[in-house]
């Protein structure tokens, strides 16, 4: 597929613009897509489908969170001449029964192309571009997930497999499940975020102070107990397993979650 154009959706976010600076290092047609790139693609606006993606061998396929996949745009891609569709999951959608996730793969696996599913753990991004950042900001970050390990994967790294599978052979059928090199717990992590930024934070991981900071937040109380459900059953899966899919399908060694922070923090991410 080097000759052959591909469309990457959420162009603008956190592992589609790593996924269109790889396709364009790597020397390969990319067409990036956002609501607010030069090529408009949004999920509510049918109208934005077929010009994204006609003319389109490959597809980068995400969906911002809360957002379905819809099937009819599956279906218009495969038509359009579609050929290898990369979909961007979750790898705790089965046990946090993230309906909307599992319905995606469902809807790849049977679109008639090629396709490859990723299913990174927590991006290691979420502490400066996403939605740690602010609690990193105030000093401390609440998730209800207590001691549970977590093998933190890097968003280039993600964005390295995802180009890899659309633009070389070997990787049609398949389900990554990509972890970083290292599992560690939030506390583990956030103490590495305070050595490195010289900021002081800390981690809680009780439900009780979860649903307090989501319902000050502005939350309601009945999704913040969803939301405690959800985590508790990824609790219940038990700590992540580091794995060694990264390098299999990339080459490279997968990013460590302190080369992450040393260098967001060189780049003061978490600067006021």
């Amino acid at each position: 597929m080097s000759e052959a154009t591909v469309l990457v959706l959420g162009a603008t976010g956190t592992t589609g613009r790593r996924v269109t600076d790889w396709l364009r290092r790597a020397g390969h047609p990319v067409r990036p897509a956002s609501r607010t790139s030069e090529v408009g693609f949004d999920w509510g606006v049918p109208g934005t489908w077929e010009p994204a993606v006609s003319g389109v061998r490959g597809l980068y396929l995400m969906a911002p969170d809360g957002v379905a996949v819809d099937p009819a745009f599956v279906t218009l891609a495969v038509e359009c001449g579609v050929r290898r569709i990369v979909l961007l999951s979750n790898g705790g959608a089965e046990d946090m029964s993230d309906h909307r996730l599992l319905a995606a793969e469902r809807t790849v696996r049977n679109c008639g192309a090629d396709w490859t599913i990723l299913r990174p753990s927590w991006f290691d991004q979420n502490f400066d571009e996403g939605f740690f950042c602010p609690s990193v900001m105030a000093g401390e970050v609440v998730m209800p997930v207590g001691d549970l390990r977590q093998a933190f994967t890097d968003a280039g790294d993600i964005a390295a497999v995802a180009g890899t599978a659309l633009t070389r052979t070997g990787h049609s059928g398949r389900t990554y499940e990509l972890r970083g090199p290292r599992a560690l717990t939030f506390t583990e992590a956030v103490v590495i975020i305070s050595r490195v930024s010289g900021r002081e934070v800390r981690f809680c991981g009780t439900p009780e102070a979860y649903l307090a900071a989501q319902v000050a937040n502005g939350s309601t109380r009945e999704a913040a107990l969803g939301e405690v459900e959800a985590f508790t059953a990824l609790c219940r899966r038990g700590d992540d397993e580091p794995n060694d899919l990264i390098r299999q399908v990339t080459g490279h060694e997968p990013t460590t979650f302190e080369a992450y922070a040393i260098d967001a923090a060189g780049r003061g991410a978490w600067r006021r």
